[in-house]
């Protein structure tokens, strides 16, 4: 294939499919991660940038309340302790507004932030925006960020029952709290 149709087929690709320099909506391991700025389930605006010096789990998820969701978020809380030993901030996102994080937080006491991504451009830039039984949701896939801002880790694939200790398991071999 010459030049000439090599760029003509990447840029229906890149038109039909968005941003495909890879598959993933263009994170990958190694890049830096893109930067967000989102409100928790208080209104207080976080984004990746005031973690700078901490390794950041930033799991996305589809909806609160749901009983994976419900899961993965408690697993997550039970194990805050040996995440903060390892100088990891979690952080969770969904599609969800600031409204329904806080209740989704005080139901289930959890220790960090969740963040709305109402317009689902964190969730676009991650490459994790999905349509699911009619709902516009995020995708259940986590990263881990490094304290330079750069993939270190992505799961494509979460069970949320056993996730958190897998996250602990590899912060621990990428030398989080060391």
């Amino acid at each position: 294939m010459n030049r000439s149709a090599s760029r003509f087929l990447y840029s229906a690709i890149v038109l039909v499919f968005g941003q495909v320099a890879f598959a993933d909506g263009g994170v990958r391991i190694g890049a830096p991660a893109p930067e967000f700025e989102l409100p928790d389930q208080e209104g207080q605006l976080h984004s990746l940038e005031d973690y700078r010096d901490q390794w950041v789990v930033l799991y996305f998820y589809p909806k609160d309340e749901t009983p994976g969701c419900t899961t993965e978020a408690c697993e997550f809380r039970d194990n805050i302790f040996a995440f903060r030993k390892l100088n990891a901030q979690i952080l969770g996102v969904s599609l969800d507004d600031v409204e329904s994080h806080r209740k989704f937080a005080e139901n289930h006491g959890l220790p960090f932030p969740l963040l709305a991504d109402t317009e689902g451009t964190t969730a676009d830039a991650y490459g994790v925006k999905t349509k699911m039984m009619g709902w516009t949701v995020a995708k259940r896939q986590t990263f881990i960020v490094d304290p330079n801002g750069n993939i270190a880790k992505h799961y494509e694939k979460v069970d949320p029952d056993e996730h958190a200790a897998e996250v602990l398991a590899d912060l621990e071999s990428l030398g989080a709290g060391g």
